[in-house]
């Protein structure tokens, strides 16, 4: 693509928080900035990505079909450490190429997933890469919000347009659940699961220990991650089930939408006013 097209796409992106429209709207979207391979300067690219189960990202060398591989993927070749933005969080990572059965059973994934793949990949003699990005990072990553209240929003939204795109992708998904389309109700459940462990943990006891009259919504919000933790298991059992039912998922993923939405809006109304107070 064009550096200036590239560019209003990165704009957007980092203003909005991983949300843009146009060419990419609606799709899983990343900025990996990547070390020239020749001339060592920085160097920006937004990239569509696929979950893969755990901790680390997948993303695709397709440059559109081109009988050339992107500049991105010399880059990363020649120096695998590169920085990843999703809109919420920014972090270090490395680049590992796939290859063998790995690589053939990712892109099989991504094809079933979106047949682009496959048209991309007839259009040119070769192979298109596979590319793992996995963290490297220490310690958290950098949000890059100027309060605890700006952050929380910022976790909510992206997990709001998540169960979106999970919700229109099963809807599309036809008489059988994808393999791709699993993985990604599973990472949702484990990011959510993750992000309320933390509340749990580190942000309630934080602000119980300050705020005496928060108590009660304290308790509230810790009921809340209960119930929701409830559908997060229903929806993992009837996502891994062999014969997994798309409109039993749908179903599933509409309980959790409804639950999960009215939980954030009561955190935020009642945390972020607080937080952002607390800054000033």
């Amino acid at each position: 693509m064009p550096n200036d097209f590239n560019q209003q796409v990165i704009d957007e992106f980092r203003a909005r928080r991983g949300r843009v429209g146009g060419y990419f709207e609606g799709a899983r979207l990343l900025l990996l900035t990547t070390t020239g391979a020749r001339s060592g300067a920085p160097h920006t690219t937004p990239v569509g990505y696929l979950a893969d189960g755990g901790d680390r990202v997948l993303v695709i060398a397709s440059a559109g079909g081109s009988p050339k591989h992107p500049d991105w993927y010399h880059n990363i070749v020649a120096n695998p450490r590169l920085t990843v933005e999703d809109g919420v969080f920014t972090y270090e990572a490395r680049a590992v190429i796939l290859d063998g059965e790995e690589r053939e059973r990712a892109f099989a994934r991504a094809v079933e997933a979106d047949p682009g793949w496959a048209e991309y990949q007839a259009k040119t003699d070769r192979v298109i890469p596979v590319v793992a990005l996995e963290s490297v990072e220490n310690g958290p990553p950098n949000m890059g919000t100027t309060s605890m209240g700006e952050a929380i929003k910022a976790v909510h939204d992206a997990f709001r347009r998540e169960l979106a795109l999970i919700r229109r992708e099963i809807a599309e998904s036809g008489p059988r659940l994808g393999a791709q389309l699993r993985i990604n109700c599973l990472t949702l459940c484990q990011g959510l699961h993750n992000h309320h462990t933390g509340e749990d943990s580190a942000l309630f006891p934080f602000l119980a220990g300050r705020y005496e009259e928060l108590a009660p919504v304290m308790d509230r919000l810790r009921e809340e991650h209960g119930r929701i933790a409830a559908l997060l298991d229903e929806l993992r059992r009837v996502v891994t089930a062999d014969d997994a039912d798309p409109g039993l998922v749908q179903a599933e993923v509409g309980r959790l939408t409804d639950e999960l939405e009215a939980h954030l809006l009561y955190e935020e109304e009642q945390l972020i006013p607080v937080l952002d107070a607390a800054r000033s």
